[in-house]
């Protein structure tokens, strides 16, 4: 197991001397090259983050880890924070590891199965709300004013902290920042991070450039891109089904600092790069995960060029998050036969 986040990047994490130094092994994720999707993107390299092969299955993680590390530094014993699924398993794990009691606010029939799943086993106090991701956070924000507990959504800037070492991982593995950065935005905590994360590499002197942040929502959960709150947001990507990111205002500054875009992509382009991924590269992510290539396979059809750049595209969680959208991918071959060789061989054309 690596040192994770905290031990390996504590000086540019708010760490002092109380800060409690553990980890569940969050960080260090890969960074795996293309090698059939970036002939059609046409760039020099297109690389994938993988961020699912964080513990718990997801980028909340990085920030998770120096969020509770902070929360115990205070003395508090008891965390809380609203999700649509990810954040919550990863507040669960890390709540378990350390004892704390971990209360979950979530929006009721919106969370994935697999997400929901962890969250149980870690033994997580789930409380499930006949509304939205948007009002299950104002429920969990009012909690934590009125009682001794931490909130650990992407609100607490120590999430925002964590989550920037991905980008410190990408500088460190290419030598420099990619030439364009492809994320998903949700609550949009996590483009905010990143951007975070290159700046200060950059200032830092690790990098001698800068990337372009483009950001992608879905389309019927695309406040930020259409510039205005969606009250009943839609889209089978879950992790992404928000319609009042809390991280709204960093986010356009972050597409605005570095030159970038976010916009917005439909459900069928989600699923149809979510099975590319999986069938063309050997990738199975989340659905949300795979708005940032979606993203950049429209720019790239709309006729844009990016011959010669360097792409990172942030996969931002496992596949097995949301099983029941798995199930729905109709197997090349799966059927039943006589418990014979031979007829094996004939049903899989080896005869």
């Amino acid at each position: 197991m690596g040192k994770g986040i905290i031990e390996t990047y504590k000086k540019f994490l708010p760490i002092n001397s109380k800060t409690p130094v553990f980890s569940l092994g969050e960080g260090n994720t890969p960074l795996v090259k293309s090698r059939n999707i970036v002939d059609e993107i046409g760039c020099k390299s297109l690389l994938f983050k993988l961020e699912g092969c964080n513990p718990t299955g997801s980028f909340k993680d990085r920030g998770m880890v120096v969020a509770v590390a902070k929360a115990v530094e205070k003395g508090i014993s008891s965390i809380a924070c609203a999700s649509t699924g990810n954040t919550s398993a990863s507040a669960a794990a890390y709540g378990a590891y350390l004892g704390l009691r971990t209360t979950l606010i979530v929006p009721k029939g919106n969370v994935a199965r697999g997400k929901l799943a962890q969250a149980v086993a870690y033994g997580a106090h789930i409380a499930m709300i006949d509304g939205n991701f948007d009002k299950a956070l104002e429920i969990t924000r009012e909690l934590c004013k009125r009682h001794p507990v931490e909130l650990v959504n992407s609100l607490n800037p120590n999430r925002i902290e964590g989550q920037k070492t991905a980008s410190f991982e990408i500088v460190e593995e290419l030598g420099m920042a990619p030439d364009d950065l492809f994320i998903p935005v949700g609550n949009a905590g996590n483009i905010t991070a990143y951007w975070k994360g290159f700046k200060e590499a950059f200032e830092s002197g690790l990098s001698d450039n800068l990337p372009v942040m483009n950001g992608y929502q879905a389309s019927g959960a695309a406040p930020i891109v259409d510039g205005a709150i969606v009250e009943e947001p839609r889209t089978v990507a879950s992790a992404i089904r928000i319609g009042n990111p809390a991280s709204w205002e960093l986010a356009l500054k972050a597409r605005d600092e570095s030159n970038g875009f976010i916009d917005k992509v439909n459900d069928d382009e989600i699923l149809s790069t979510y099975r590319r991924l999986a069938s063309d590269e050997g990738i199975f992510c989340e659905p949300a995960s795979a708005a940032s290539l979606a993203g950049l396979l429209k720019r790239v059809n709309s006729g844009e060029s990016f011959e010669g750049k360097t792409i990172v595209c942030v996969i931002t969680g496992n596949g097995l998050k949301d099983p029941d959208i798995a199930n729905e991918i109709k197997p090349v071959s799966l059927n039943e036969y006589p418990a014979q060789i031979e007829s094996v061989e004939e049903a899989l054309s080896l005869s």
